[in-house]
């Protein structure tokens, strides 16, 4: 698989481990991961937003082992988080997982579907 990340020179530049665009060409598969939410597999939702955020992050870890995919296959990042006041808290813990690594990303203030959840990520990988 070929994969390109770009920041156009002529439009705004990331903030923080994510690139503007990423293009892939001659992949094999696709996977999509649905919004994981900030459980366990006991159905315990961790207290406050750190402990919630790293949790989130295991859950797509699981998926995409499940898949035989690793974090290195993410090429896009789009994060629902219940209050602004949570987005460098989520940054951080975000760049705990990825590393260097630097997918698509979109974060997005939302009502979250449980009041108890602070945030929830979805993904796409490929190879």
């Amino acid at each position: 698989m070929k994969r390109d990340a770009f920041n156009a020179k002529n439009a705004p530049q990331p903030r923080g481990g994510y690139s503007q665009a990423v293009r892939l060409e001659d992949f094999q598969r696709l996977l999509f991961v649905s919004g994981q939410i900030p459980t366990d597999s006991d159905d315990n939702v961790p207290s406050g937003f750190e402990a919630q955020a790293r949790q989130v992050w295991l859950n797509v870890d699981a998926q995409l082992k499940a898949a035989g995919m690793s974090k290195a296959d993410i090429v896009k990042v789009t994060a629902y988080l219940a209050d602004r006041h949570h987005t460098m808290a989520n940054r951080e813990i975000r760049s705990e997982y990825l590393g260097s690594l630097t997918p698509a990303m979109t974060v997005v203030i939302a009502g979250i579907f449980d009041g108890a959840w602070l945030l929830e990520v979805e993904v796409i990988a490929a190879q």
